[in-house]
């Protein structure tokens, strides 16, 4: 360990970092919210759609459960079709295996992943992700949160400081490495109307009536 020196992180992110609209990703985040825009659009709002359209077609909308449920389904799914968009549009993909040489291979960027332990001796690695891909089973933090901020900048055998609610906690650094950092990819919810097929079935059950 590098004897008294105790590196501390920045009130706040970089201006760089901190620019509006910028939504620092992961080529594997990006893919994630990539895949569920197009699932929701293609597949879930068209499902729905039918859902409520089955649902106007018999009678009093006041109080057909189905038609309000689909109709407030709808503008959920309109609302994160819109979060999501921003989302890629606003994406700046830091891709953690592009070749890296200096200060820049050496130290904690986004992307890193970082091998620490904390003043029990015990010991935790974590990847340095986006905000759109904070996986805490998998160990992927944001780099914004307290921990991803204290680890920014730092280097094998740096001393950092984390600035929580419960207090201060201090972790050496023991490795940083740059390696592809496994998203877990998106997957079709339970309950999505789109694998549910309901409007058919109402649909069969209506016109055999």
């Amino acid at each position: 360990m590098r004897t008294g020196f105790t590196r501390r992180p920045a009130a706040k992110p970089r201006a760089e970092e901190a620019a509006p609209g910028k939504n620092y990703i992961t080529p594997g985040g990006l893919q994630r919210l990539k895949e569920e825009h197009q699932f929701l659009l293609t597949r879930e709002r068209p499902a729905v759609t039918k859902v409520v359209t089955w649902a106007a077609s018999n009678g009093d909308r006041s109080e057909n459960a189905d038609y309000q449920y689909g109709k407030r389904r709808l503008r959920q799914i309109d609302g994160r079709l819109r979060f999501l968009t921003k989302r890629i549009q606003a994406a700046e993909v830091v891709d953690p295996e592009r070749p890296r040489a200096g200060q820049a291979a050496a130290r904690a960027f986004f992307g890193a992943t970082v091998r620490f332990a904390n003043e029990a001796g015990a010991e935790r690695v974590v990847s340095i992700v986006g905000t759109d891909e904070v996986d805490l089973e998998r160990n992927h933090i944001s780099w914004v949160s307290p921990l991803g901020r204290a680890l920014m900048k730092s280097a094998e055998g740096d001393r950092v400081a984390v600035h929580a609610p419960g207090g201060t906690d201090y972790l050496e650094v023991l490795e940083v490495r740059y390696q592809r950092i496994e998203v877990e990819p998106f997957r079709e919810p339970l309950g999505a109307e789109a694998s549910a097929r309901g409007p058919d079935r109402r649909t069969e059950g209506s016109e055999e009536g």
